[in-house]
């Protein structure tokens, strides 16, 4: 593993937790200190994949993983058509791809591009027999045909907020028939001048009429509605360089109108001590109080990517109305966390707590890895399909125990 401590500084007018120093009194006003945040730069080693690396993958019992496609490079979110043809975006590559298996053995044997020159290409999403892809800047769309094959690519958008820290946007239909669009955060921590950058974007399916559903959501690259209360959920990142531990990866209830805290405030509701910048016209303690705090936490630094609701009927009842998220893990967190498939937990509506479902890619001692959960779908027998974005490889979770 490459272990490189770096350290923050944090102009900030109290004394707080981690190291503080004094500076020069000449050069800092009275009764102000830097704090110092000494961070990692921890990335795993990256192992080459190898299907005999599916013996160390642990999943509840009666579960099984297998290979659905690898040699794919870098897929990123993928959508299911409801004739089973898998549609992947390949950031680095700048295209979307089709998989098909046509043989029914359960792993894909045919490939086609069905578009490319796509910079930043990342969220995909099938609605009304049309698949939508994003890329940092524009909406794209084309129609699925009864043969299978695919229409004329339309441009639906073309003026999505430029890109900068977290250029990967991601799309969704609601239940309300809207077109979703989250829009990250340009920088790890500021005060952005564009009130679209992080947010959740809103638009009529054809792209017209976008506005911002909700706001302070750093990066919500991970979210989907309920299938009974139809309520809208999103897995936002944290900060980095704040600490091991801090801030946490929050799971919301997103609300229109709702504001989430960030850049000011992060976890229930706690002001960003780290971060210069003042919200106008209050204290960052002021403001934080008026925010939306979220429902449940999870390990910081774990970065969410996705996140899906379980209705299908061939895992067990007890997972109907859950969801799972992919956690791509941590690149800045001494020792790392994350590399692995979580169930989230819901009771009547709510969730109550998340759950480990697919782990083993990162190694006992943490020091080296062979996937990186990403894009994550259930198709239409009700599998699971996910892809790793390192090792170019989507796996597919099926349950065989009667």
């Amino acid at each position: 593993m490459k272990l490189i401590k770096q350290s923050r500084y944090f102009l900030i007018g109290c004394a707080l937790v981690l190291s503080i120093i004094q500076t020069a009194h000449s050069q800092q006003p009275e009764k102000q200190k830097v704090e110092r945040v000494e961070g990692y730069l921890a990335t795993p080693q990256k192992i080459e994949f190898q299907e005999s690396l599916l013996q160390q993958l642990q999943l509840p019992p009666g579960f099984e993983i297998s290979v659905f496609a690898k040699d794919l490079g870098n897929p990123r979110n993928l959508a299911i058509a409801p004739n089973g043809t898998v549609y992947v975006t390949r950031r680095e590559q700048g295209d979307v791809i089709a998989l098909l298996d046509t043989n029914q053995d359960g792993r894909a044997n045919e490939i086609r591009t069905v578009a490319k020159g796509l910079k930043f290409v990342n969220g995909i999403t099938i609605h009304q027999n049309r698949l939508y892809f994003v890329t940092d800047t524009h909406l794209y769309v084309t129609d699925l045909r009864s043969d299978g094959t695919e229409g004329k690519l339309e441009t639906l958008i073309s003026d999505l907020p430029d890109a900068g820290q977290h250029p990967n946007r991601t799309i969704a239909f609601g239940p309300d028939g809207m077109l979703y669009i989250s829009v990250g955060s340009t920088c790890n921590a500021c005060d952005e001048p564009n009130p679209e950058h992080a947010t959740l974007l809103q638009a009529q399916p054809n792209g017209s009429n976008r506005s911002i559903y909700a706001k302070g959501l750093r990066n919500t690259i991970g979210f989907a509605w309920h299938p009974q209360t139809r309520e809208l959920w999103g897995l936002d990142h944290g900060s980095d360089w704040r600490g091991n531990d801090q801030p946490p990866e929050e799971l919301n209830r997103i609300v229109k109108g709702g504001n989430y805290g960030w850049p000011f405030c992060w976890g229930d509701r706690r002001p960003d001590v780290y971060l210069p910048a003042e919200p106008e016209g209050a204290t960052k303690k002021e403001y934080c109080a008026k925010t939306q705090p979220p429902v449940l936490t999870y390990t910081a630094h774990s970065a969410p990517l996705a996140m899906a609701f379980y209705t299908a009927k061939q895992f067990p009842q007890e997972y109907q109305g859950d969801a799972f998220a992919t956690m791509r893990g941590s690149w800045n967190r001494n020792p790392p966390v994350g590399y692995k498939v979580v169930r989230i937990r819901y009771e009547n509506g709510k969730p109550v707590k998340f759950e480990d479902f697919v782990t083993g890619f990162l190694t006992k001692d943490r020091t080296a890895q062979f996937g990186r959960p990403v894009g994550l779908a259930i198709a239409p027998n009700g599998s699971m399909l996910f892809t790793d974005d390192t090792n170019g490889v989507i796996y597919r979770v099926s349950h065989t125990a009667k």
